[in-house]
């Protein structure tokens, strides 16, 4: 596995947002969330990973957030929620929106694969953010999660379409209970860099180019996945 830690995001704790807005709000959301609500979330302890446009729907915004554990999330979701900024802009956010518990709380995979803060090559690059969400019936067992580390990670950066960072379920219980999350998911997420979504889909049809390691990665993890095309917002830190 990668053991280049030191040069990951401190945080230990992730969430995937995905709202569903109301039809032609999104830019609106975007304007307020960048303008007003980014400085706030992070003077109260958290880091703004990225926010996008998804692509596939004009009607949804995502966008992560990550905690350096869970107490620190409480603490966190607290102040901002409690306090002055979010406390100025709720109403105007939440007139935008239909649904906001479209959430994954997440953790780093394995050492070293949350995004690297020392390089240029996460938060900018060339083409598409593509996030793969894998889903299992159970806990990602360990020889899917190594073969994931050892193997399909080194498949996709030799088709020039790294792995950025990777994440897993977070099994402790939401401990800010006024934002829901999807409790009972097990999941595997990652995310990578694609030209655009020719390429993308270039990338998956070329896996059957190495038919032992499409056929393991298969039988490890046989449900279909949920692939999130992202386009990056002006302020986002993770860009294409």
């Amino acid at each position: 596995m990668n053991t280049n830690a030191a040069n990951a995001i401190s945080e230990d704790v992730i969430e995937l947002r995905q709202y569903t807005l109301k039809p032609g709000r999104r830019d609106e959301l975007v304007e307020l969330f960048e303008s007003e609500l980014i400085a706030g979330q992070q003077a109260a302890g958290m880091r703004i990973i990225g926010q996008f446009h998804d692509l596939d729907d004009p009607d949804r915004f995502v966008w992560l957030r990550g905690f350096a554990d869970m107490a620190a999330r409480k603490r966190a979701l607290a102040d901002f929620y409690g306090g002055p900024v979010w406390q100025a802009h709720r109403a105007a956010a939440n007139d935008t929106m239909i649904d906001s518990d479209n959430v994954l709380l997440l953790r780093p995979a394995y050492p070293g694969s949350n995004f690297d803060l020392s390089s240029s090559a996460n938060a900018q690059g060339e083409g598409r953010i593509f996030a793969t969400v894998q889903y299992f019936d159970a806990p990602i067992s360990d020889e899917a999660l190594s073969f994931f580390a050892l193997v399909m990670v080194a498949v996709w950066s030799r088709m020039g379409a790294p792995v950025l960072a990777s994440f897993v379920t977070e099994y402790a219980d939401n401990n800010y209970p006024a934002l829901p999350v999807r409790a009972d998911e097990h999941v595997l997420l990652w995310f990578s860099r694609h030209a655009d979504e020719a390429a993308h889909r270039r990338h998956v049809e070329q896996l059957a180019q190495w038919p032992q390691v499409s056929a393991a990665w298969a039988r490890l993890a046989p449900r279909p996945p949920e692939v999130l095309k992202l386009q990056p917002t002006p302020r986002s830190w993770l860009r294409s």
